[in-house]
């Protein structure tokens, strides 16, 4: 099965019918609004004349043009803005405040991550939109939130990952080579409290349907953080344990990391004490049997003398054999893949993760635009009926201006060029 390549489909996706304006840049906010438009939603994008969203000039890596030669647009903007429209729009101009009113009072969604108040001298807070829309579901993302003594200050994902102990828990032990606090290798809480504000946005339109009225969604990077802490997070509240960082190991489950092979690294998440028995069996050794390794507890409290039995034993297979060996047995066990060689992983071609877009289906490329074919990663969500569609590529900076100008608020050619000409769109 080959990736889907079309830029467009005919299926309407589960949230068709919904109406999107996005006024954030950057990860969190664009992370939300591109997963309600892989589910059909009509996504417009708001940004400045110019310049745009921030991240299509945070490279290198930069795209390849229709030559083959690096441009100036970076790879960072397409993870995170497929399937919507670009519209240019000064905000900071009066004719721009009330061209971006004009599309609230359309829309059902609005999402933003501007500091905590930063909109309202624009006229484009939610007090101010909701009076003129009280079915607008405006969502606000920012790094702490709208209240609390933190509330002015902004948030970002690294920022964030330190203040909520995320980082104190990431890398390997003291005393080990490398030690030391460790971020994780993608802006983990961004991603995440996009996640969070697209459930919370759907839970939003789901009471919309019982009220009539939309609400303000107050999503905070730190609030998704803390969250995100999970067991850990739960371990210190009910047992008063402050967890340390230990590299790959797990806390609570042995054996459940990577192990040295002939060639390399593998990774065993073994999980439970039949997948244990079942590893044992598979390559000979009677440890199941021993009390101090019989059940996780147990190997838990007797990790240090495990785990080197294990890596002695791991060191005599190459990571292939082993993978072979276990896959059968169902036992966890795989590769330690960089991206390149997870991207041409067998399930992962065959699940159709990479996508390859044109955002001129015509091949035609306006004066000034180098970059066509644009590549991103497919979305996970898998909905039999109404799956995520595929429309637009991530598009070029003001792609849609004139397009979504003309089609939601009517505008002629006379008027789009008089905006244009005033430097408003």
């Amino acid at each position: 099965m080959t990736a889907p390549t079309s830029p467009t489909s005919s299926l309407p996706g589960a949230l068709s019918h919904l109406r999107v304006l996005d006024l954030s840049r950057v990860l969190a906010g664009p992370w939300c609004t591109q997963n309600l438009a892989d589910l059909g939603a009509d996504v417009i994008k708001i940004e400045k004349p110019g310049d745009g969203d921030d991240t299509r000039h945070w490279g290198p890596p930069f795209m390849p043009g229709a030559d083959g030669q690096p441009t100036q647009e970076a790879c960072y903007f397409a993870a995170c803005n497929r399937n919507k429209r670009s519209v240019t729009v000064d905000m900071a101009t009066p004719q721009g405040q009330a061209l971006i009113r004009q599309l609230a009072e359309q829309s059902d969604v609005l999402v933003e991550n501007f500091k905590t108040g930063g909109l309202a001298r624009y006229g484009l807070d939610y007090a101010s939109l909701s009076a003129l829309n009280p079915r607008l579901i405006y969502c606000s993302v920012t790094g702490f939130g709208q209240t609390g003594p933190y509330a002015p200050r902004a948030g970002y994902d690294l920022l964030i990952q330190a203040m909520s102990g995320l980082m104190s828990i990431t890398g390997q032990p003291e005393g080990q080579p490398g030690a030391g606090p460790l971020r994780v290798g993608v802006a983990v809480i961004d991603l995440f409290t996009g996640m969070y504000a697209t459930s919370a946005i759907l839970a939003a339109l789901e009471a919309r349907h019982r009220t009539g009225l939309g609400q303000h969604i107050d999503m905070a990077l730190l609030d998704v953080a803390m969250a995100m802490l999970a067991n850990q997070g739960a371990g210190f509240l009910n047992a008063g344990n402050i967890p340390q960082r230990q590299g790959n190991t797990h806390p609570s489950v042995v054996p459940y990391q990577d192990f040295p092979t002939q060639d390399g690294y593998m990774l065993l998440a073994i999980g439970n004490d039949g997948q244990f028995a079942r590893f044992c069996e598979a390559v000979g050794v009677d440890w199941a049997q021993d009390a101090r390794f019989a059940s996780n507890s147990a190997r838990v409290a007797h990790r240090q003398q495990l785990i080197p039995m294990m890596s002695e034993l791991t060191c005599q297979r190459a990571t292939a054999q082993w993978i072979a060996l276990l896959e059968d047995k169902a036992v966890p066990c795989g590769p330690i893949n960089h991206i390149g060689q997870a991207f041409d992983d067998p399930q992962v071609r065959a699940r159709g993760l990479r996508l390859q877009q044109q955002r001129y289906p015509d091949g035609q490329l306006p004066e000034g635009q180098r970059v066509n074919q644009v590549d991103s990663t497919a979305s996970p969500l898998r909905l039999s009926a109404t799956p995520p569609t595929l429309r637009h590529a991530p598009p070029a900076l003001g792609q849609h201006t004139e397009e979504v100008l003309r089609e939601r608020l009517g505008l002629d050619a006379a008027g789009l060029q008089q905006l244009r000409q005033a430097g408003i769109i």
